[in-house]
């Protein structure tokens, strides 16, 4: 009996993880307006940290990043240095569909990343495959984008394993050359 109340409590608990999603649409009115086709144009740089589940920082990164499109498909490159050393490189290719959906689709990325964005703000949804001690593991990514200014934009990612949060990452961007 123990056992099965122990495992309604944790279906109920998943359960409210699972329906705590903000949606999008709720940044409509918000300026100004996120366009992953414009602001992902030209070159950017990004920096950012990467925390374990209990909030310790445990990576610091830099990326430079270039975005090249054509009507509505697109191409991001990204340059990943990080603070141990190691570099990574990872290129979207990017599809909009009309002024609040897009997918995305990388090398690392399981199937494709579906994208929403109304207002100053954009969330994708997707898996990634990671290194993880000599093995790769998959981890589900909600990453929520706020573009500040024309030329800044805030990432904060959510990365979970089986439901739960196993980090958090950070990161800032900024257009340059402009």
């Amino acid at each position: 009996m123990k056992k099965i109340i122990l495992l309604t409590n944790f279906f109920l608990i998943m359960l409210c993880f699972s329906c705590s999603n903000i949606s999008p649409q709720i940044y409509s009115a918000n300026s100004p307006k996120m366009d992953v086709r414009n602001y992902f144009r030209g070159d950017l740089e990004a920096f950012g940290i990467l925390k374990d589940r209990g909030g310790k920082v445990i990576k610091t990164f830099t990326v430079k990043m270039k975005g090249t499109w054509q009507g509505n498909d697109g191409k991001l490159e990204e340059n990943f240095v990080f603070s141990d050393g190691k570099t990574d490189r990872r290129v979207w290719d990017l599809k909009v569909f009309d002024d609040h959906n897009f997918t995305g689709k990388a090398g690392d990325v399981v199937g494709f990343a579906k994208g929403e964005q109304y207002g100053n703000a954009m969330r994708m949804n997707y898996v990634l495959t990671i290194p993880v001690d000599n093995r790769k593991i998959d981890v589900k990514i909600n990453d929520w984008m706020y573009l500040i200014d024309n030329d800044s934009l805030i990432n904060v990612s959510e990365l979970t394993k089986f439901g739960f949060k196993v980090a958090t990452l950070t990161i800032g961007f900024k257009k340059i050359g402009i």
